[in-house]
């Protein structure tokens, strides 16, 4: 019954991108279908066969080692404030972000970054059907985060016709950025993180081709990679340790916001109607779990835990999934994990806003006009490669 409810979950989530089309006679249904394979057979290859396993175990183990590099930085400058046996959240989960961050400009300033990214996203045009330049671009937006990625394509921003800076905005929040995946692989398994960032490529491509389906013409699918002036090497390293810095810090101030509003609001949902605000989302999300393989009896807490995700962000909801006491079943808590990896959240529409506007006042406004549209675009992505878990799981 459950591989039931799976496939029919797909067929839905296809059906909601499809009432969104803004042509629907020019949806292209066979890249679909080919990318839709694609993500059942990488999620049956990293989460049910032994080749999967140690794939997952070998980028786990550098992410891990990566944590225990940071924490000797950490040590050395904050040692002391942590009480004995204490893991304070900032300490371990944000600060190893300002080391990955430098790792990140230290690939990126040796042309490592920009070759992979290339040559991935050469051969993902020929499986989505669509153009080089947005195939460049979701991987980009993986390698080095949403708003950084726009800089790499400055050039080439005022040229976009409004479909294809759609594409290129919903890659960008459909993914996440490398730099922090290290810090969620201390709240969730390694091996749901991965597989995330895996479908969440494709599905990308595939929500967007059914909501936003355009023609491209060869002679101007022309990638051009915007290079800043050449950056001396400590030069380029100061910027990306403060770059990291500064995602730290303002991740961690987010959370404090958003985690005291959300404790406000449930207190005060609680005190009014003697049921909190979380639960009430919960009842509202629950449809969408259950539609993602989520039992019934799991899918109001699901539920919760998804509207939290998207009305503030990702580490909140997975501070919530990981630390609160909600007794899910493996399978549930597999899905879940896979639904929270992207930046499919009302914050994240004035990032991306904000990026493409600092490099291009007049495309910065068309991507506010099509901000829902294209929040809503990514949400569907998350629900699509929750579902394909759901079928291996």
């Amino acid at each position: 019954m459950q591989y039931v409810i799976s496939i029919l979950g797909i067929f839905v989530v296809l059906f909601l991108a499809w009432l969104a089309s803004s042509n629907r006679k020019e949806i292209k249904f066979k890249p679909i279908i080919t990318m839709i394979v694609i993500q059942i057979l990488l999620s049956l290859l990293l989460l049910n066969t032994e080749f999967g396993l140690i794939i997952i175990r070998g980028i786990a183990a550098v992410f891990s080692t990566l944590l225990e590099y940071a924490s000797e930085g950490i040590s050395f400058v904050f040692g002391g404030i942590a009480n004995e046996g204490e893991a304070p959240f900032f300490l371990n989960v944000l600060l190893p972000i300002v080391f990955i961050s430098a790792l990140i400009g230290i690939l990126q300033h040796l042309k490592i970054l920009p070759f992979l990214m290339k040559g991935i996203g050469f051969l993902l045009s020929k499986v989505n059907g669509m153009g080089k330049l947005e195939s460049y671009n979701a991987v980009a937006s993986l390698m080095v985060g949403q708003s950084e990625v726009f800089i790499t394509l400055k050039k080439q921003l005022g040229m976009l016709s409004n479909q294809r800076l759609y594409t290129l905005c919903a890659s960008a929040m459909s993914t996440v950025s490398m730099s922090i995946v290290g810090a969620y692989m201390t709240m969730l398994e390694p091996k749901y993180i991965v597989t995330a960032l895996v479908l969440n490529l494709f599905g990308g491509f595939i929500i967007a081709t059914i909501i936003n389906p355009y023609e491209i013409d060869p002679r101007e699918d022309i990638l051009e990679i915007q290079e800043d002036r050449r950056q001396s090497f400590f030069e380029m390293l100061g910027e990306y340790i403060l770059d990291g810095f500064k995602v730290a810090i303002i991740v961690g101030a987010m959370l404090i916001g958003f985690i005291a509003l959300m404790a406000g609001f449930n207190h005060v949902f609680e005190l009014l109607f003697s049921i909190s605000f979380q639960t009430i989302l919960g009842y509202l999300f629950s449809p969408i779990a259950f539609i993602m393989g989520i039992p019934f009896s799991e899918a109001v807490s699901a539920g919760s835990i998804m509207a939290t995700k998207l009305l503030t962000n990702e580490f909140v909801a997975m501070l919530d999934l990981s630390g609160g006491n909600y007794h899910f079943s493996e399978r549930t808590m597999g899905i879940l994990s896979v639904f929270l990896v992207s930046f499919a959240n009302f914050s994240s529409i004035g990032i991306i806003v904000g990026a493409v506007k600092s490099l291009n006042e007049k495309q910065g406004n068309a991507v506010a006009r099509f901000g829902l549209k294209l929040l809503y675009g990514a949400t569907l992505v998350s629900i699509l490669s929750a579902i394909i878990v759901s079928l291996v799981l």
